[in-house]
């Protein structure tokens, strides 16, 4: 892992988005196979996954802001 903490957001965002990409395939597998109640499962799944990397991504755009912004 990354020690400098903008970097441990951004690795983290995009652990969590590779995660929700694994999920959404699981989906469209169980989509195709008409099983509709697992498919929502990893829908839901990668749902949550994405809004996890949005908030790592989001503090890290915060931690560049507190680091180098100007007011």
């Amino acid at each position: 892992m990354a020690k400098h903490k903008g970097a441990e957001h951004h690795e983290k965002a995009a652990a969590h988005h590779e995660h929700a990409a694994q999920h959404h395939r699981e989906a469209a597998k169980h989509h195709e196979a008409g099983a509709h109640e697992k498919a929502a499962h990893h829908a839901h799944m990668a749902h949550g996954h994405n809004l996890m990397a949005t908030e790592h991504a989001e503090d890290a755009a915060k931690h560049h802001t507190e680091e180098h912004g100007k007011v």
